[in-house]
C-alpha cells in the first residue's frame, strides 16, 4: 500500500494481497481521519458483499472468487463510540461481465486497487437504531 495527501484529499494504491477494508481503516487510523467518503477502481480475487435483511435484521453475504474488477467502490468512513467505523458498497464484474455486489465486507486485491479518499471537515457519529436494526448517522 502506499498512499499520497494533496490537500483534502488521499489518492491511495493498493497492492495484491491486500484488504481493501483493513487497509482504509489502517490509513484512517494512522492520519485521525474522522469523516470522509471513498471512491475507486481495481481488481479482486476475492470479495464478500452482501444485502441487510430488513426483516431479520441482518447481514446476508455471498463470497466470490476469480478475476473480479472493481466496477465501483463507495462508502464512508466516520465514527461510532469514538472508533473508526467503515461503510463501503463494492460492485465487481466477471469474466462474462455478470455484475455483483452489495455492502462490502472483504476484498482482497489481486492486481491493484486504484482509491480516492476524501476528507471532511468535522464528525458525524453512528448510533444504533433498535428498529431498524443499523448503525444511523447521528447529527
Amino acid at each position: 500500500m502506499d498512499y499520497r495527501k494533496f490537500e483534502n484529499q488521499y489518492v491511495i494504491r493498493l497492492d495484491r494481497g491486500e484488504e481493501i477494508v483493513a487497509s482504509l481503516k489502517t490509513i484512517a487510523e494512522k492520519e485521525n481521519i474522522k469523516l470522509a467518503y471513498l471512491t475507486g477502481i481495481g481488481a479482486v480475487g476475492r470479495v464478500t458483499a452482501g444485502v441487510f435483511d430488513t426483516k431479520e435484521k441482518v447481514f446476508k453475504g455471498r463470497r466470490w472468487e476469480g478475476d473480479l474488477e472493481v466496477v465501483s467502490i463507495g462508502g464512508n468512513i466516520n465514527t461510532m463510540n469514538g472508533e473508526t467505523y467503515i461503510h463501503f458498497h463494492i460492485s465487481v464484474a466477471d469474466e462474462q461481465g455478470n455484475v455483483f455486489g452489495g455492502h462490502l465486507q472483504e476484498a482482497v486485491i489481486s492486481g491493484t486497487g486504484e482509491l480516492v479518499l476524501t476528507e471532511m471537515n468535522g464528525t458525524v457519529d453512528r448510533k444504533f437504531d433498535e428498529e431498524i436494526g443499523l448503525n444511523l448517522f447521528e447529527f
